[in-house]
């Protein structure tokens, strides 16, 4: 034996070497751990583990840089969005973290658990900084931060309260009282100048709250079902609840009044478990969409729960978009809609087989409100669920986490054509006409290329401006195009290598439209914050070249001392 290696008590799943030889990729299934070791120095060259437990809540980072997990082993992880690895993890909570939120700084996330406490972590040092609870023990299921990041809330599943905390002590400020039933959401917004958190619960209301004012208001709104989930409009106009019996509800916060309903049973889908006795329409009537959020402009609805399609919808139309389905993996259960004739045999369904009792016809039931199914059978399979979903800030991607894991879908591929304003003049050969005509007309070879919407022409269009003429194309293309001038510089800075130049495009936009963006700023947060993200990585992209070339130069500098020292010693010897 050359080496010993230990990873933990699991079982490794699969070992491969690389051509060279040198380095060992180890995986383990059980714990979701991913390492790979090189045997020679005896040191880790990658080291990456997911949750070993189910995925519970998710959240993105103000910029979308990352993105913070809290699963049902209680651990708290940061991913990176860009190269989907975890950076750091925290394992502070001894049960379940049901709730995760990103503080608009980004510079913390709090995190609420089934322990009964409420976590504070440092996204800069790393550590909790911030530990919240309550006068008497209670299990939350939900959290909410406001917007300057100085009140935190949870409520409580079992103590039907809400608790408010202060986040620069940690004192308990507030406890809001009204509910009947355990708190199923909370969530704050930004209405005009006041800021109010609407709370939902399984006591079929939804209430509002006005925190901020010395006496506690509130509103209380009748739904006439229980409410699984709730969610403010990025603007504050409008609140979503998501109800049992499959009903999505809009009001708006400060009258309470009704403005839309959706009816989405018939969007839930059918689907029966291996182990139902009853078909797959019955077997649906009991399932329900457990989460939903708002996109970054406030124009779409993304909701998921017990079924294993996501569903988005239009805010404003109140109509299906499109349905994604999470996994077609026949590991898990809940996927068939029909009874199929390869899983039966003349004793019935082949999965019925192995949970029946030997000396007994009666089927073995799981406990009453069991959410994941008897884990204590021979064969037991997950059922695909949906936890939670999210958009990006940045408008460009959503995730959800699921059975499945977590699942990141993006709005932007390259090979999409979606052109606007089209007319019969408008091709790539009158662009590449209008570049190379004499004079040069590239203000209209840059709108039409942007009319296309093709990458590589509006590519070869942007690029084929001197940088001397920025400024008058700028000026010249108008506010509908530098919005979307702005989004493909953005997207540029994380491909080319022209850093200089699409700065140079964002600036002289910025400071031509700056006014007459920010009064439609609610409408393109989405945009600045897709441009910040590109600019923070590239950020700490020259941060880390410049420690490395600082490194080597001072390398470079002590070996170049050392040889002249060694001459120096040398010569005098010779001497």
């Amino acid at each position: 034996m050359l080496h010993s290696l230990s990873l933990g008590e699991q079982s490794i799943t699969t070992a491969t070497f690389n051509r060279a030889g040198d380095w060992l990729a180890l995986g383990t299934s059980d714990l979701g751990q991913l390492v790979v070791w090189e045997w020679q120095s005896q040191c880790f060259v990658l080291k990456q583990q997911g949750h070993y437990d189910q995925l519970l809540a998710l959240e993105y980072s103000p910029d979308g840089q990352y993105l913070a997990t809290g699963g049902a082993d209680g651990k708290v992880k940061l991913w990176n969005t860009s190269s989907g690895f975890c950076f750091v993890t925290f394992s502070e909570h001894t049960a379940a973290t049901t709730a995760v939120k990103v503080a608009q700084s980004g510079k913390a996330v709090i995190s609420s658990s089934l322990d009964g406490t409420v976590r504070a972590f440092d996204t800069i040092r790393y550590r909790n900084f911030r530990t919240f609870t309550s006068p008497r023990p209670a299990q939350f299921s939900c959290l909410a931060v406001d917007s300057s990041g100085d009140v935190v809330c949870a409520g409580s599943q079992d103590s039907f309260e809400i608790f408010v905390w202060s986040m620069k002590n940690g004192h308990l400020m507030e406890i809001l009282s009204g509910h009947e039933a355990p708190i199923s959401g909370i969530s704050f917004g930004n209405c005009g100048a006041n800021q109010l958190l609407v709370s939902s619960s399984w006591d079929e209301t939804v209430r509002v709250w006005d925190i901020f004012k010395s006496k506690v208001q509130q509103e209380t709104i009748r739904i006439h079902s229980e409410v699984l989930a709730v969610a403010f409009r990025p603007d504050g106009s409008e609140v979503a609840v998501c109800a049992l019996n499959c009903t999505i509800h809009f009001y708006e916060p400060v009258s309470s009044l009704q403005i839309g309903l959706i009816e989405a049973k018939a969007d839930l889908g059918r689907f029966r478990r291996e182990t139902d006795m009853v078909s797959a329409k019955t077997a649906s009537q009991g399932r329900s969409f457990t989460t939903l959020c708002y996109s970054a402009d406030g124009s779409w609805i993304l909701i998921g729960g017990q079924t294993k399609y996501i569903c988005i919808y239009h805010a404003k139309e109140h109509v299906l978009l499109r349905r994604f389905e999470v996994s077609k993996n026949w590991s898990f259960t809940g996927l068939t809609e029909f009874l199929s004739r390869r899983t039966n045999t003349e004793f019935g369904a082949r999965a019925m087989m192995d949970v029946e009792e030997d000396d007994s016809d009666r089927r073995t039931l799981s406990l009453p409100g069991v959410k994941s199914g008897d884990m204590a059978s021979r064969h037991f399979k997950p059922e695909v669920k949906v936890y939670s979903v999210q958009f990006s800030p940045t408008g460009q991607s959503w995730a959800a986490c699921t059975t499945e894991g977590l699942l990141v879908y993006s709005t932007h591929t390259d090979e999409l054509f979606d052109p606007f304003d089209l007319d019969p003049s408008i091709t790539p050969e009158s662009v590449r006409n209008a570049l190379h005509s004499v004079p040069c007309d590239y203000g209209r070879a840059v709108i039409m290329a942007l009319r296309l919407n093709e990458l590589n022409l509006t590519t070869e269009a942007v690029e084929s401006v001197p940088v001397t003429e920025i400024p008058l194309i700028s000026h010249a293309i108008g506010e509908r195009y530098a919005r979307v001038l702005l989004e493909f510089c953005a997207l540029q800075l994380d491909r080319s290598r022209h850093l200089e130049f699409y700065l140079t495009w964002i600036q002289t936009l910025l400071f031509e439209y700056g006014a007459a963006l920010k009064r439609n700023s609610a409408a393109i947060m989405p945009l600045l914050h897709l441009l910040q993200k590109a600019l923070m990585r590239k950020k700490d992209d020259f941060l880390k070249l410049a420690q490395r070339n600082a490194s080597s130069l001072k390398y470079a500098e002590v070996l170049m001392k050392l040889a002249q020292a060694d001459s120096t010693t040398e010569s005098v010897m010779q001497e």
